[in-house]
């Protein structure tokens, strides 16, 4: 299919969902969209994927075959595939022209598909339902950015270079956020109001802005996307009083709390009992999370030209400091490499969760993971400020280098062990032990008979994440456990030994986060 034919395609797919929005189609109402011929497959227009084409052998592509346990420095000589992304980093590629945003455009004309949501079913239903709403509307409508023409496309500025390519090019502007400026060299604190309380009275969160007197890249720190995870704004609150303005290039834009009403109440969840973190992008007609997340994606995000998210394990689970990433995409490799020795687990964002909302409109993102929720841990606070600390020097935009130790792994799959019983879980090892098939990670007691039951590694790899000491029911998530690629390979193949017998209903997999882990 030619580069006219994949366009004239997409453009009329994107106007059946806005026809179908005018019609008043509920959301489990839409009929199928079209569908490529048999045989093809829509190709990336070769203007999007040329600018990385010169990188293809510095970064690193998940393959079975890839080595895990072992270093950054083992990613040369693998093919990337190529990210979908409609333009560069904004602050050279134009993303902060509204104009030519789908998001802003989509908002400023109003046709969109209503969230209908499931009035009689269920929360997580709802927000399956809505995530795919939403995603598909990014989707459909993120080439209209491109103009007539695939070939015209603004050129797109690989981030490890966005420093000297802006210095090369431009001079520091201000900072236009929240329908304020911040000038060149300046610091500012901001505000972002999404919703308001039953008795009419705003919700304003603050909204930090470092705007360094030298051009460069706008990055993008989030934290407390759920309420209960602390170690995030710590995080954030150090990084951004930290900078000098007079010594910045680019900006860096950090939101401490951005789900404030969960903050206050101790919760994960919004007062609506939903995880706002499963609703971006957002609908501006939808649900309270998702009024929440449009707001939030359109008038902060949209300004980033990299993003780290920042986040701890869930439900009395503690995580290893590591970056969740999507390593096909060259830019979000860039954001790895520079953040010191943290441990890499590849994984493809979930849907409606931020990171996933973000890399669809061409924002690189990562999630950090680092430690357990509704409590302060210092140690994990440092190693998030240093890791951030290093990216900004990585990219050219302080200079502040941060010495680090060992190189950590990247692991390109991993497993959850599970409770087959329910009772009182009690570890045999802690967060970033190696472990050999066959070891023995933790016992779960029955309280009143007293039997135990034993659970044991599958696999051999590192405890990236566990759950606290603490009563637990069956199928609960209690060892994340990094693995070795010739292990996966073997599992994935579907050993018939009786080592299998060790998975305790464990799943090969990086989808299985929803319970599991904080993102």
């Amino acid at each position: 299919m030619n580069k006219l034919a994949t366009h004239s395609l997409l453009i009329a797919a994107a106007g059946s969902l806005l026809l179908l929005a005018g019609r008043g189609y509920a959301t489990d109402e839409l009929p199928a969209g079209p569908a490529a011929p048999p045989g093809q497959e829509q190709a990336e227009p070769a203007s999007l994927a040329a600018p990385h084409a010169a990188e293809a052998t510095a970064h690193p592509v998940p393959p079975d075959s890839q080595p895990v346990g072992t270093t950054d420095d083992t990613f040369p000589g693998t093919e990337v595939i190529a990210n979908e992304r409609t333009v560069g980093p904004g602050v050279l590629a134009g993303a902060d022209d509204a104009a030519e945003d789908p998001v802003a455009r989509v908002q400023e004309t109003g046709e969109i598909i209503p969230e209908q949501g499931a009035v009689d079913g269920t929360l997580e239903q709802e927000s399956a339902g809505h995530a795919q709403v939403d995603s598909e509307l990014i989707a459909g409508l993120a080439i209209d950015t491109l103009g007539g023409d695939f070939e015209e496309a603004a050129p797109v500025i690989p981030l490890a270079d966005a420093v000297t390519v802006a210095e090369e090019k431009e001079a520091a502007h201000n900072l236009r956020l929240l329908n304020g400026e911040v000038p060149p060299g300046t610091y500012q604190r901001l505000s972002w109001s999404a919703t308001e309380l039953f008795e009419g009275i705003p919700v304003s969160t603050p909204v930090l802005a470092v705007n360094g007197k030298l051009p460069g890249p706008t990055l993008c720190l989030t934290a407390a996307v759920h309420g209960d995870e602390l170690n995030g704004i710590e995080m954030v609150r150090r990084v951004l009083h930290d900078l000098d303005p007079q010594k910045l290039s680019g900006a860096v834009i950090g939101v401490p709390i951005v789900n404030l009403q969960g903050f206050r109440r101790g919760s994960r969840y919004l007062p609506d009992r939903r995880d706002l973190n499963r609703y971006f992008p957002g609908n501006p007609n939808g649900s309270a999370a998702s009024r929440i997340a449009w707001s939030f994606f359109t008038e902060v995000v949209r300004h980033c030209d990299a993003l780290i998210d920042l986040h701890t394990g869930s439900f009395e689970r503690a995580n290893l400091p590591q970056l969740r990433a999507d390593l096909r995409n060259p830019d979000v490799v860039t954001l790895t490499h520079g953040f010191g020795a943290t441990v890499i687990l590849h994984s493809d964002p979930a849907e409606g969760t931020l990171r996933y909302a973000a890399s669809r409109i061409g924002i690189p993102t990562v999630t950090l993971e680092a430690g357990g929720p509704s409590e302060l841990e210092l140690k994990e606070v440092m190693h998030g400020v240093k890791g951030i600390d290093t990216l900004l020097n990585t990219l050219g935009m302080v200079k502040k280098s941060r010495l680090w130790g060992d190189p950590e792994p990247v692991y390109y799959r991993s497993v959850w062990v599970r409770a087959d019983r329910g009772g009182i879980l009690l570890a045999d090892v802690g967060l970033g032990s190696t472990v050999r098939r066959g070891d023995l990670l933790g016992t779960i007691t029955d309280p009143m008979n007293n039997a135990s039951t034993n659970l044991y590694a599958p696999f051999s790899g590192r405890i990236i994440g566990m759950a606290r000491n603490q009563v637990v029911m069956p199928g609960f998530a209690a060892f994340h456990v990094g693995i070795q690629t010739a292990e996966a390979s073997a599992a994935d193949a579907g050993s018939d030994s009786d080592d299998t017998a060790l998975l305790h209903d464990s799943e090969v997999t990086n989808d299985d986060y929803i319970d599991g882990m904080s993102e």
